[in-house]
């Protein structure tokens, strides 16, 4: 299987997030990709496909405040990663910004993913790796995998949150509809619901979302991904959630897995996209699944039963020690 992913995703490195009412080390560091890149070898740098593809999904005012946000930080006089800390949830409404403090709470819904000077560097390569691993598919390759990090699936079109900047699932999704695959299918079977991409297409009939996740009545992110949310208007029927309980199992995740999968060949799509986080593993520090490494080959054999042309695209899994191990297992899988 070709793996696509350039260097330059791991030059963001945040010191520190906000967790549980305290500052914390920053859980999503680039010693992930350490992990991984020892366990699944050699890997191909993406070619830049420019802007226009991440464009297509995210806002531009979005993108913009991604590059800027930075500079308007220290001219604030803040040392430091930025961090938002005063969020609109009543009366959000269009409105010009001008100081960092209200443009960072108008496009983030968490304290947890701040900004760095190296952070639209990283979340860019990482767009362009999922790119790249989408067109060898849409080119003829049974599947591909997109080393993305920072992740992508709690990114929604104009906000950051959940570690993520960009949302690379959407972003290969948007990507294939756009070379002419008539209908994409999108599979999320991280630990945390990916509200940014149910967001960018809830109300679109062209592609549909899946994600087997944590019960959000206990879980971030909290205020997405409920079993009644299902669609609107054009998209109605085309967003399936299927969260679960704590301690979930294989044979339990493997029987919501299943589930989703069948709905998804009901929609049959010309190609799928995988947002697979091995944050379900048993021991990972900030999640409460129970799955083991081989059960990760048996997931990803039953995806690839169905035959479609998958991209993959890595979001969480923050047990470093054991993290190249579980995607090894899950590619091995394909």
């Amino acid at each position: 299987m070709r793996i696509f992913y350039d260097d330059a995703q791991r030059t963001h490195a945040p010191a520190r997030e906000l967790h549980n009412g305290a500052f914390a080390a920053y859980a999503e560091t680039p010693a992930r990709l350490d992990a991984i890149l020892k366990a699944v070898g050699p890997t191909e740098t993406p070619a830049d496909r420019g802007e226009a593809p991440i464009l297509a999904v995210h806002d531009a005012a979005y993108i913009a405040f991604l590059k800027d946000a930075p500079r308007l930080w220290q001219e604030a006089g803040r040392s430091g990663d930025a961090i938002p800390y005063a969020f609109p949830i009543r009366g959000r409404r269009p409105l010009r910004l001008d100081r960092v403090d209200a443009l960072l709470g108008a496009h983030a819904f968490d304290a947890t993913t701040p900004i760095t000077a190296d952070t639209w560097r990283s979340a860019y390569a990482s767009a362009q790796s999922a790119l790249a691993a989408t067109q060898a598919v849409l080119d003829g390759e049974r599947a591909a995998f997109a080393l993305c990090r920072p992740p992508g699936h709690h990114a929604g079109a104009d906000y950051c949150g959940g570690y993520c900047h960009l949302n690379v699932a959407a972003i290969a999704a948007q990507a294939a509809r756009d070379a002419g695959v008539e209908r994409v299918a999108i599979l999320d079977i991280d630990y945390h619901h990916g509200n940014g991409t149910q967001d960018i297409f809830y109300a679109r009939g062209d592609v549909f979302y899946a994600s087997v996740h944590a019960d959000p009545k206990r879980d971030y992110p909290f205020y997405w991904g409920h079993a009644d949310e299902t669609g609107e208007g054009p998209g109605l029927g085309t967003t399936l959630n299927l969260p679960l309980p704590h301690g979930t199992t294989r044979d339990a995740f493997r029987a919501a897995q299943a589930q989703a999968l069948e709905r998804i060949a009901a929609f049959d799509p010309g190609l799928l996209v995988v947002s697979f986080g091995a944050d379900t593993w048993e021991g990972d520090p900030i999640s409460q699944f129970a799955l083991t490494t081989p059960d990760y080959a048996v997931l990803a054999s039953d995806i690839a039963a169905r035959g479609w042309p998958t991209v993959i695209v890595m979001e969480g899994g923050y047990a470093v020690n054991a993290l190249g191990h579980n995607v090894l297992s899950f590619l091995a899988g394909f």
